[in-house]
């Protein structure tokens, strides 16, 4: 039967070879159920103003229901639904202006003296620090068994760090 290819957009699969993805990818099913995806996550604000300028659907007003479905070029909603989508765009616009005014101004300056002091106080505690304890992760062989690029460094590694030329 042969490779299958799967569209998570229109929930369908078909053999899959370069003709038939094409074909599909290209298609106008397909391009409108990616559409019907994507719609799905916009922004509450960009559908508001999106729905305030099409005209109603007679069509889903009478019957209830449209056989246009989400690309049909008027609105579904009713008053009441477009009431409820500002309430939404300005709750989520009072919250972004809250959430604004939590934040402090960034000051430059009090973060590098914050940092300047972290600095020597690092500084100062590496001057009198002493050498790492290497520990080997749980499983591992025993030292003498590992290879030599696997061991902890030792003092005299350190020594020779300056002398060291990589590449």
């Amino acid at each position: 039967m042969g490779r299958r290819y799967f569209c998570d957009y229109c929930d369908r699969s078909f053999q899959d070879n370069l003709h038939n993805r094409k074909k599909h990818l290209n298609g106008v099913q397909h391009q409108k159920s990616k559409k019907v995806w994507y719609d799905l996550f916009r922004d509450a604000s960009e559908i508001l103003a999106e729905e305030e300028c099409k005209k109603l659907c007679r069509r889903f007003l009478q019957t209830g229901q449209c056989d246009f479905g989400p690309s049909c070029r008027f609105s579904h909603m009713t008053a009441e639904d477009l009431d409820a989508l500002k309430a939404h765009v300005e709750a989520e616009r009072r919250l972004r202006e809250e959430q604004s005014k939590q934040i402090p101004p960034c000051n430059v300056e009090s973060w590098l003296e914050k940092r300047a002091k972290r600095e020597s106080t690092r500084s100062d505690s590496a001057s009198v620090s002493e050498r790492p304890i290497y520990h080997l992760p749980p499983g591992w062989p025993p030292l003498c068994e590992l290879p030599p690029s696997l061991h902890p460094p030792t003092a005299a590694d350190e020594d020779h760090q300056e002398d060291l030329e990589w590449g």
